[in-house]
């Protein structure tokens, strides 16, 4: 388990202020509402080749500014962010908030609470976060 820095963690509560986060549970629910949903994982491609949630897009965290408008044009498509355990989706979704991203949700536990609740064992990777 990585010990995360004070300064990371500070930039995770300001996201959390303006971010919406969901459960794995409040998922179907979404799907209902949002007929255009889309999942975007943001973690390194080394944790991707690993396994994701079924048709979520890869772009990593680190190029979310760069790749979001070619990869998802429509600023008012509802989009959840997942990564291993719920931070770096949450500085994604800010991200694209600040861009003009209208519906963003981060998805509280990640990959590996979504992993847990399908009963899917999680790929461990040599990067892991919180």
């Amino acid at each position: 388990m990585v010990a995360h820095n004070p300064g990371f963690l500070h930039y995770v509560n300001l996201a959390k202020k303006v971010v919406n986060e969901i459960t794995v549970s409040d998922l179907d629910a979404l799907e209902n509402t949002h007929e255009n949903l889309v999942f975007v994982d943001v973690r390194e491609d080394n944790e991707v080749k690993n396994g994701s949630m079924p048709n979520a897009i890869h772009i990593g965290k680190g190029v979310i500014d760069r790749d979001i408008e070619t990869k998802i044009p429509d600023k008012l498509t509802p989009i959840v962010f997942f990564c291993r355990s719920g931070y770096r989706s949450l500085i994604a979704a800010h991200q694209a908030k600040e861009m003009g991203y209208q519906t963003v949700y981060s998805l509280q536990g990640g990959y590996r609470a979504w992993c847990d609740a399908n009963n899917i064992e999680a790929p461990t990777t040599p990067f892991t976060d919180k």
